[in-house]
């Protein structure tokens, strides 16, 4: 695990992003524009790389299964909803671990 990667300042930014992200995941299924298949793209990619910075210790419980299911289908709903608990349960992980590394 790379607590640095982990640390609050840098996780916060990447929750972030996701925040902005999913905003416009939410509307472009709501108005059903087309957008919401690159939208979630974008998303996958931004999951991907947070936790390769952080390291595989951040994957919630079965995530890598989880994330296959939503790269088949990106533009489904319910992939955005999968994803969105994806980053939720990965922040908390995060957070958990940071206490476990400051209490060593």
């Amino acid at each position: 695990m790379n607590s640095e990667a982990i640390a609050k300042e840098k996780v916060d930014a990447w929750f972030a992003q996701w925040t902005s992200l999913q905003a416009a995941i939410h509307t472009a299924h709501d108005v059903r524009n087309g957008l919401a298949k690159g939208l979630m793209e974008d998303a996958i990619e931004l999951f991907e790389q947070l936790v390769q910075a952080a390291g595989d210790e951040v994957l919630p419980i079965n995530g890598v299964e989880r994330l296959a299911f939503i790269k088949a289908k990106p533009g489904q709903y319910a992939c955005y909803r999968q994803l969105d608990e994806l980053f939720k349960e990965t922040k908390k992980r995060t957070a958990r671990l940071r206490i476990q590394a400051s209490k060593s």
